[in-house]
């Protein structure tokens, strides 16, 4: 009797043992994010390499945006005392999208005049950017990227995933925050 509650003892004592945590099988160290990295740098520079393409074919000097944009005036305006849209400020505008190889997407007259209180609303983040560089009266031509553009969703409609656009803006006008209410 002594040997089998022995026995029992023992086997109770390694039955009660705490659940070790097990190794997974395969280690994977962020290869999905490294993959869509090197992805993106690759559609970066295939892009980049189109809109310089077109820069160089047009012989038109253009400007490279701190954002990452480029851009050229067709109509910059002469008054200095004209301003810049501030934060809140309306701008009331009116532009055009293409493609690269110059096929128009949308026409001035199918997106209509515009009204956008400036980062209080949602505009493609090319478009908000390039719109706190002009002056009323002015027409700008900007090439954007994809990722400054509609970026991998496109709008859904006509404009694919991952496709850079050429726009003219023209801003008609650009009415302080306090004058607007």
């Amino acid at each position: 009797m002594n040997k089998f509650l022995t026995i029992a003892l023992v086997f109770l004592v390694f039955a009660c043992k705490t659940p070790e945590a097990r190794s997974p099988v395969s280690v994977k160290t962020g290869s999905f994010i490294d993959a869509s990295v090197e992805r993106n740098k690759k559609l970066n520079a295939r892009e980049k390499a189109s809109i310089e393409k077109i820069m160089k074919q047009q012989n038109i000097d253009y400007i490279a945006s701190e954002s990452g944009f480029w851009y050229y005036y067709n109509n910059k305006a002469v008054i200095d005392t004209l301003k810049t849209p501030d934060f809140g400020d309306v701008v009331n505008y009116n532009y055009n999208v293409k493609s690269l190889d110059g096929n128009v997407i949308y026409t001035t007259e199918d997106i209509k005049t515009q009204s956008y209180a400036m980062d209080k609303e949602e505009l493609f983040t090319g478009l908000r950017e390039g719109l706190k560089l002009m002056k009323s009266g002015e027409t700008v031509t900007f090439l954007f990227p994809s990722q400054k553009a509609y970026g991998y969703y496109g709008d859904e409609n006509k404009i694919g995933s991952n496709m850079p656009l050429i726009c003219e803006v023209t801003v008609n006008s650009i009415t302080e925050e306090n004058q607007s209410r």
